[in-house]
């Protein structure tokens, strides 16, 4: 693809105290093969030198530009005011996060495929973490399924091929047309903008690993997930506002129920666990704004499984329980170190 016909790619890098592989980021954009691209910077009134690793970037690169929060806002509102910042002339948006990297042929392979395939709003592809391969799962050689046909098989059980921000090309239409691309209200808000956008458009996938994906304890948002395991909650929310969309009733109603069931043994585990009061306030208000208060009787339900567990495998329910309580006393003594 020569440059003449590269649309215009707004590459969002939304940034909070990350000067620790911001750099590294950075350079992984600048060696795109990719040349038509703009690239916006979102400092969310960072403490350390995010913004001066950003600024001396942009002195050297006319297509890099910093907006400077004035104020420290929320992580999905930064996002969102990201995605606000990409110019009327951009075609395409490529996310990526302060702490993860692009490589080097990655905004080209996307763009050739949503290029080829005008229906396509979405493109994925493969990820790399540590030495794990993410999002694997959509048959070779497809590369262009039905947005409404990957929702549903993702609903039911299916590949799940969303990744995460980093790993998505976005058609800037999509980003423009809605007042906030992002649900501010919801954690996991780029997995629900995924189900949102497919419902009128197509999913497009790259058969290579184009990103890298960094896990690292640094990370606020992503230790504090993990810990109340945010995800469950995230995907009862979604099965809710669109199993409607993609499933028939029966489906709807059958994989509710069976989230729901392993929602609260996972909730009944987390009793034995000794969970501290955060975690129970988030699951309780979790719930609660899903229409689903906390019910005692299900949680007893769920504890009285567990216990089932613990007694028939005593060992291995001990093994993971002392994991648990090693990783949340390794999170707080990095917690209390800073």
């Amino acid at each position: 693809m020569n440059l003449q016909a590269q649309p215009l790619v707004s590459v969002v890098t939304p940034v909070y105290n990350g000067e620790k592989y911001l750099a590294e980021c950075i350079e992984s954009v600048l060696t795109q093969t990719y040349a038509n691209w703009e690239y916006i910077i979102v400092n969310n009134y960072s403490t350390d030198r995010s913004l001066t690793i950003a600024h001396s970037y942009a002195q050297q690169d006319a297509r890099i530009r910093i907006h400077n929060n004035q104020e420290f806002v929320g992580v999905i509102q930064n996002h969102n005011i990201a995605f606000r910042q990409i110019s009327v002339e951009s075609k395409y948006c490529k996310v990526v996060h302060a702490d993860d990297l692009l490589f080097p042929e990655c905004i080209m392979q996307m763009v050739k495929v949503a290029e080829a395939n005008p229906s396509v709003g979405i493109v994925g592809s493969y990820g790399l973490s540590d030495v794990q391969v993410l999002w694997d799962g959509l048959p070779y050689p497809r590369t262009v399924v039905s947005g409404p046909e990957i929702c549903r098989q993702s609903l039911l059980g299916g590949p799940y091929v969303f990744g995460s921000p980093t790993s998505l090309l976005i058609r800037s239409d999509h980003v423009r047309n809605r007042k906030a691309f992002y649900n501010e209200a919801h954690i996991h808000a780029d997995t629900e903008s995924c189900y949102d956008v497919l419902q009128t458009s197509d999913f497009g996938f790259v058969h290579q690993i184009l990103f890298y994906n960094r896990r690292h304890s640094e990370s606020v948002s992503s230790s504090f997930s993990e810990r109340v395991n945010s995800v469950a909650v995230g995907t009862l929310m979604i099965l809710k506002k669109y199993g409607p969309i993609y499933l028939t009733p029966a489906e709807h109603g059958q994989c509710l129920k069976q989230k729901m069931d392993n929602y609260y043994r996972y909730l009944g585990k987390s009793v034995f666990q000794m969970q501290d009061k955060q975690f129970w306030e988030f699951h309780r208000n979790s719930l609660k704004n899903l229409g689903y208060p906390l019910s005692s009787i299900k949680l007893f339900k769920g504890f009285i499984f567990e216990g089932v567990d613990v007694l028939l495998c005593p060992v291995e329910t001990l093994r993971n329980s002392i994991t648990l309580v090693w990783k949340r006393k390794k999170q707080q003594t990095f917690k209390n170190a800073f």
